[in-house]
């Protein structure tokens, strides 16, 4: 499911135009962004937890030319989801 797809299920699902679920799905994923940022977590219960992780500096190989580079560390956005988001 790509965006419109999520934006279109959301518009079916509540009643709301697809411009409002737009805004909507907008404001939430800017929310999380934000939080994130700000070395926040967001929690949703039955859904999952969005937190920051960081990687360490690590080195690694160009496959194009074999050569040993250096990946500086990083902060990585996780999800991890909720045991009601079990699919099986």
């Amino acid at each position: 499911m790509n965006k419109a797809e999520l934006i279109s299920s959301i518009a079916e699902k509540t009643g709301l135009s697809k411009a409002d679920s737009k805004k909507a799905l907008d404001a939430f994923t800017g929310s999380v962004r934000e939080t994130l940022k700000a070395g926040g977590k967001v929690i949703l219960v039955g859904f999952g937890t969005f937190s920051v992780s960081e990687r360490a500096a690590r080195e690694g190989v160009n496959p194009a030319t074999k050569e040993k580079i250096k990946i500086p560390a990083k902060k990585v956005a996780k999800f991890k989801p909720g045991a009601e988001l079990e699919l099986a």
